[in-house]
């Protein structure tokens, strides 16, 4: 078994550690968010209120098995102090977002109309940054 070392000067940039935590979401053998919620997550931000949008991802998140949950959970509240320090970094919810939408929440099989599904994975992990106090 292999150890490394966070404190390795390979891991001081902060591109590398991020690339290496997207790989390793993309290539669970299901994505954080299972692919038997990757539809009801689009159904429900597309919801014309944003109230009811909240409350749908609510239940949905609360229907992951557990392991999902506090990861994802974990996840996000450290993608939300990032987003804090925009300032900084200059990632945004939306640029957060655009990194870890199709990571986090993918359909099991790809559709016609890759931009479309892309731009709705955006929008459900937008909403969970948006409302991670309310979410979770």
């Amino acid at each position: 078994e292999e150890r490394l070392s966070l404190a390795d000067p390979e891991w001081s940039d902060v591109h590398v550690v991020t690339g290496a935590l997207k790989l390793f979401f993309r290539e669970l053998p299901e994505p954080l968010v299972p692919y038997g919620l990757f539809n009801p997550f689009i159904e429900a931000i597309k919801l014309p209120d944003p109230q009811e949008q909240v409350e749908r991802v609510v239940e949905l998140v609360q229907s992951l098995p557990p392991a999902n949950y506090a990861t994802l959970r974990y996840l996000l509240a450290h993608l939300c102090r990032v987003v804090e320090r925009v300032d900084v970094n200059r990632m945004t919810r939306q640029n957060i977002s655009i990194v870890f939408g199709p990571t986090l929440l993918r359909p099991e099989r790809e559709p016609g109309s890759l931009a479309a599904g892309m731009a709705q994975q955006n929008q459900a992990v937008e909403l969970l940054l948006a409302h991670f106090d309310r979410i979770f």
